[in-house]
């Protein structure tokens, strides 16, 4: 603690000294003056005695003012009258002895003011001392061990700035002049040695037990790197980081804890200058530890950016980032989610149309080298993903008219299989190998250079890999003998042999669907009809680009062949077609229900193939894994739900069910996961149009006539879709829409179309909330409970009065809930 009167007497030396100096021309005076200004630097001088204390007092206070005096009062006569010896050490010591973090602004705002002359020459000379006596070092280290005696936001702010960008400072104001040193080609290595020196003293500090901070450290290295310069600064700092990590603990939590410090702006240019300069996936992995788990940056650089969005990095730098990802148990997850996003990368067909051909190539060395990492379990469970992978991917690459990407396709085709071995069966290809090629086919056994340990000098970077020896070719004398032989063998009674079939299953869409366009051969269209659902599943992709041209011909399709379950496969095919492109394809059948020239088996397939898709798409996404499994009989088409009064009846009760609360139901069973719903986006493409011209009689179909058959289907189709959109944005539209089609035909004399508006009436006050039924549909409920009212009191069929009766009920418990609710 510095007393009040040792303040005075520093205050009054320095001012005492500053009169002198700017008063007096003679040398015996301007010598003691300068002597006693430096003897607060040095900590001692002739004939006075100075103490810690005023030391401190007078760095914190005034150093900086002291230089800024001098370097105001360079153009003095007796700065010249001093002798070579005297300027180098009461002159420049004052620069090169204070605070450095002080010495390096105020010359760094005498270079930007002085203009070209000797004085400038001064400046930067003193400024060339600094940096070649390890002053930034001590600045660095300063901070690191908190020493510094001033210190604030805005000051670190001006000194990030003045150090990371001290070689532009310079160039504009010497150009062409600049120093050597000042070059950003000597400048950032020298920066780099420094902060390596600072992190040195900090393990040693930590090592005695004194505490640390490595903030300061942390914003130079990525300001430095943001600015473009994490090549010179990596290429010195991480070989010896990694050295320095080999075997050392300290040095390896004195790294992480320096990532960890990295502002968040700048975290991507620090790591993507590592991971480039780094020796191998095990350097990288003891320098940042398991930075990408603790920092979500961090993550999403080296999961997504360094793998997707970028595709200039060499392959080795590929190997060091899927090698970290794989090194530890902890960190496996993120090398199968980056699995995930690399395959569905590489199977986009709006990709491989749309990006760089060097992108494409970059992503699928990432796809292979991710696969080659994988553990037998791993691969397991990612065997389905896999393949729908190989088989999209495959297909939108075969299809391109680019050689190299139609290889590409090839050769990352063969090595998954080779690598999954699907019932031992395995893809090849004939393409011409290049140098790409060659590359791909190696990574999936990739030979890594093994990494030198520190003081045993260089060791080999290849590693010894056995290869198979190539069996030497026969001579044509060996080959002319073999044949020769073959001659004295007994031939095989093949009489009774069977021939094969040589028709097999189609394993592409477009030949699938050729095959139904043209072919006449019982056994291919058979064949084809049976495969075509799962290769819609499988590829979704190739699916969307000829989903309705596909929904067409199956549409239109009839079964001269006898084929069994005709109806159940084409009606499966085509569900499969909309949920894979569901607005394409809804939009072509709900165009083609109100279209001429339709029978009415195919106006009622539409209906059934809607009704089916937008189930599939209300259901978890979860079940979208398991294999497709056809909800009807394979040998007859499925019964309409509307023809058994029981199935309403039980519908209707589970979702009554639902709805009441009991006092007591057992135990309780854990609440399932909630997933988003994919038909709610899309409930619109399948209800409205549906609406659209249903009371415009056609030559061939009359809705409201006689096709009542069709108008009972219909409106039990719409009532589906309604109770699917349940707490979708849309259902109170669409309620408000179906309340005012069931109105028109209420009291239709077929009981199966009364039975249909009961269960669509169901269905509106099921899907929804009973807020909404008083705002949105406040007109029609009177009106409608009047209605309901009446037909469970005369209405002739049982069921329509069983109907109505529950509609009631649910009705009556909605407009309570909301009621009772809103007191």
């Amino acid at each position: 603690m510095v007393s009040s009167s040792e303040n005075v007497d520093v205050r009054l030396t320095v001012t005492q000294s500053f009169r002198t100096l700017a008063s007096s021309t003679d040398v015996k005076d301007i010598i003691p003056a300068l002597q006693r200004l430096h003897s607060f630097v040095n900590g001692h001088g002739p004939g006075t005695t100075i103490t810690s204390a005023q030391r401190s007092e007078f760095n914190r206070a005034h150093y900086t003012q002291t230089l800024q005096f001098l370097v105001s009062n360079i153009q003095a006569d007796w700065l010249n009258k001093l002798s070579a010896g005297q300027r180098t050490e009461l002159w420049d010591g004052m620069f090169l002895k204070g605070p450095p973090e002080q010495s390096l602004l105020v010359l760094m705002e005498a270079i930007g003011e002085l203009r070209p002359s000797g004085s400038l020459d001064l400046i930067v000379n003193i400024t060339e001392r600094f940096l070649q006596s390890r002053r930034l070092a001590d600045l660095l280290c300063s901070y690191c061990l908190q020493t510094s005696l001033s210190d604030s936001p805005q000051l670190r702010e001006t000194l990030l700035s003045r150090i990371s960008a001290l070689p532009d400072l310079t160039a504009n104001k010497l150009h062409p002049n600049n120093r050597p040193l000042f070059s950003p080609q000597q400048y950032y290595p020298l920066l780099a040695k420094e902060m390596l020196t600072a992190l040195e003293q900090t393990c040693q500090a930590l090592r005695d037990g004194t505490d640390c901070s490595l903030t300061f450290v942390a914003q130079t290295l990525g300001k430095v790197c943001i600015q473009g310069h994490s090549d010179p600064i990596m290429a010195n700092m991480a070989p010896h980081l990694s050295a320095c990590t080999y075997k050392d603990m300290v040095w390896q939590r004195v790294c992480w804890k320096l990532l960890e410090n990295v502002p968040q702006r700048w975290m991507e240019s620090v790591l993507t200058g590592l991971v480039q300069a780094v020796h191998g996936p095990d350097a990288l992995g003891r320098i940042i530890g398991n930075l990408v788990l603790t920092k979500k940056t961090a993550q999403y650089i080296i999961t997504h950016k360094l793998l997707l969005l970028r595709y200039r990095y060499k392959t080795q730098t590929l190997r060091t980032i899927l090698g970290y990802l794989a090194a530890d148990r902890d960190r496996r997850p993120l090398l199968i989610q980056v699995l995930r996003s690399v395959s569905q990368a590489w199977a986009n067909a709006s990709a491989i149309k749309h990006t760089p051909l060097e992108q494409q190539f970059y992503v699928s060395k990432a796809l292979l080298l991710s696969v080659s990492l994988l553990t037998d379990s791993e691969l397991q469970e990612l065997r389905s993903e896999l393949l729908q992978c190989m088989l999209g991917g495959m297909q939108s690459h075969l299809d391109s008219s680019v050689p190299q990407i139609r290889n590409m396709g090839m050769v990352v085709g063969e090595c998954l299989s080779s690598r999954m071995d699907i019932h031992g069966v395995k893809l090849k290809f004939e393409y011409e190998q290049d140098e790409e090629t060659r590359e791909l086919l190696s990574l999936m056994n990739p030979c890594e250079e093994a990494e030198p340990e520190p003081g045993n000098g260089v060791c080999s970077s290849e590693e010894t890999v056995p290869s198979p020896q190539k069996e030497s070719p026969k001579s044509n004398k060996d080959q002319e003998s073999d044949l020769d032989s073959d001659d004295e063998f007994t031939p095989y009674d093949m009489s009774e042999d069977v021939k094969m079939s040589k028709t097999s299953q189609p394993r592409y869409l477009q030949d699938c669907l050729e095959i139904l366009l043209s072919s006449a051969d019982p056994k291919r269209v058979k064949l084809s009809l049976r495969a075509a659902e799962g290769l819609v599943r499988g590829n979704g992709l190739a699916a969307k680009e000829i989903s309705v041209q596909m929904t067409k011909v199956l549409l239109h399709m009839e079964d001269k062949y006898n084929i069994d379950g005709f109806l159940n496969l084409r009606q499966a095919t085509m569900v499969a077609l909309t949920v894979t492109d569901c607005i394409p394809v809804t939009q072509y059948l709900t165009s083609e229900f109100y279209c001429l020239n339709y029978s009415l088996r195919q106006r009622l397939d539409i209906l059934e193939v809607l009704a089916l898709a937008a189930q599939e798409l209300s259901k978890p996404a979860a079940s979208d894994k398991s294999p497709p499994v056809n909800s009807v009989p394979s040998t007859e088409i499925s019964p309409y739900p509307g023809d058994n009064p029981v199935h309403w009846r039980q519908v209707v009760e589970k979702r009554i069910q639902s709805k009441t609360k009991y006092i007591s139901k057992g135990a309780s069973r854990p609440a399932p996961n909630s997933t988003p719903s994919r038909y709610a986006p899309v409930a619109g493409h399948f209800f409205f149009p549906l609406l659209r011209n249903y009371d415009k009689p056609q030559v061939t179909f009359d809705l409201l006539g006689s096709d009542h058959l069709v108008l009972s289907r219909l409106i039990h189709t719409l009532g589906l879709l309604m109770h699917l959109a349940a707490n979708a944005p849309i259902a109170a539209q669409m309620g408000c829409a179906l309340l005012d089609f069931a109105w028109t035909v209420r009291y239709h004399t077929d009981q199966m179309v009364r039975r249909s508006v009961l269960f669509s009436v169901c269905s509106v006050f099921l899907s929804i909330p009973s807020h909404s039924l008083l705002v949105d549909l406040s007109a029609q409920l009177f009106e409608t409970r009047a209605w309901l009212a009446d037909v469970a009191e005369g209405d002739p069929d049982a069921d329509c009065r069983s109907l109505a009766e529950q509609s009631l009920v649910l009705l009556d418990n909605s407009l309570k809930k909301q009621l009772q609710g809103s007191k």
